[in-house]
């Protein structure tokens, strides 16, 4: 697609553009020159979520449980031998079978240790909580992509253009206001800016060979032109709906919610494991900004007919909505 014509700009409106680049640009070369510039781009650390810390809890219970029982044992093999002792069995300078024991008696020691229900239920205690947190942990993030990062065709850095740019997501995913998708922009809007930023790189030149465009002539050859094999990160099961104009429009949520520092990364990937339990999580602990808002009112006229005893049906609360049965 060829790029829009804004043929409401003057002269004086684009050097106006033109000069607003140049600066930018120069605060872009000055943040990859600092210290601080260079560590951006190591994007937003991924929440480990409550799997990992409920492993290490278990683990940490076997420790305890183990270093327990070989203290109780090593009491228990003390008082025995006391016991021994003051019974005349075992002389008192008897000296400790366990430092002198030959090699052959490992065996031996193994057999009883074997035989002994208390150690053999520790081991089997040990291997079916080992087993179920594995199993759990398996269980949990299966088809769950966090940390998700394909190779692009084009290596589109978010930490230029929404980070040292500062150019607004909804300018290029204009879906995520007003549609159910977010949307991935298409060529034109991409030389929107590159059909007068000219910098010479090759990730530039891919959207010019796929548009058919001659920088030289500035004109479109359709016959050259190709499609762009983008890689989808964010994929959701089939039965469940998302919209984004839902969540952008009237909830308000920025995209960082989701998506992490987005404007610290240089290549994309999954932030957020997308699970449902992480979406009832948010929805639990988002406050409704229910000020102003006609869909409201009618939540507050259920609340007051509450109070006053009156019949509240599933038809008030929207339980005849078509959404609510029919995706």
């Amino acid at each position: 697609s060829q790029m829009s014509v804004f043929t409401n700009l003057s002269d004086q409106d684009v050097k106006d553009i033109l000069g607003y680049v140049k600066a930018e640009w120069k605060k872009v070369e000055t943040a990859k020159a600092s210290p601080a510039g260079a560590a951006a781009g190591g994007g937003a650390a991924a929440d480990s979520g409550p799997s990992n810390v409920m492993l290490l809890g278990l683990i940490g219970v076997i420790v305890v449980a183990f270093l327990v029982i070989l203290i109780l044992n090593k009491v228990i093999g003390t008082l025995e031998r006391l016991l021994l002792q003051k019974q005349g069995i075992l002389p008192e300078d008897a000296e400790d079978t366990e430092t002198n024991k030959p090699a052959v008696d490992r065996l031996a020691t193994v057999k009883i240790l074997a035989k002994n229900k208390k150690f053999v239920f520790f081991v089997v205690l040990c291997s079916v909580i080992g087993l179920g947190s594995w199993t759990w942990v398996t269980l949990w993030n299966t088809n769950v992509h966090q940390g998700y990062q394909p190779v692009q065709p084009i290596k589109y850095s978010h930490q230029l253009h929404a980070g040292a740019m500062k150019i607004d997501c909804q300018y290029c995913h204009s879906g995520a206001y007003k549609s159910k998708h977010a949307n991935i922009p298409s060529l034109n809007v991409c030389m929107n800016c590159h059909k007068v930023v000219k910098t010479e790189s090759p990730e530039i030149q891919k959207i010019y060979n796929a548009l058919g465009y001659d920088k030289e002539t500035q004109k479109y050859d359709s016959t050259k032109s190709k499609p762009i094999q983008w890689v989808r990160i964010h994929n959701l099961p089939d039965f469940a709906y998302f919209n984004h104009s839902q969540h952008v429009k009237v909830g308000g949520i920025r995209c960082q919610t989701c998506h992490g520092q987005i404007q610290e990364m240089q290549e994309v990937y999954q932030y957020s494991p997308l699970t449902m339990k992480w979406c009832i999580q948010c929805h639990k602990r988002t406050e409704v900004n229910y000020k102003g808002n006609a869909y409201y009112d009618r939540m507050t006229d259920v609340h007051d007919r509450i109070k006053r005893g009156e019949k509240v049906t599933a038809a008030s609360l929207g339980g005849i909505e078509c959404g609510k049965c029919h995706y």
